[in-house]
């Protein structure tokens, strides 16, 4: 399983954001326009951020590990959590 975040910026969004910058700069740095075509942008997690963004999300430990396919242990490891042993 991973997990992605991915946000689609509307022409006009991006259209205002060049309308306010510096003519100049623009005229020297044109900036490529997104197309009708463009989904957005996806950002792929690492396994530690995957655990990290789960358990934000208030799943425990064994769920995590379980969506994930990893040992229980490893996913304590990237929560920084110890166990105690006897």
């Amino acid at each position: 399983m991973s997990i992605s975040i991915s946000s689609t910026l509307s022409t006009a969004v991006v259209a205002a954001a060049n309308s306010s910058s510096n003519a100049a700069t623009a005229e020297r740095n044109p900036q490529p326009q997104p197309t009708a075509s463009n989904s957005g942008y996806t950002v792929q997690l690492s396994e530690a951020q995957q655990v990290y963004q789960l358990y934000n999300q208030g799943q425990q430990i064994p769920q995590i590990a379980e969506a994930l396919n990893l040992p229980v242990n490893t996913v304590n490891d990237y929560l920084g959590v110890t166990s105690s042993g006897s």
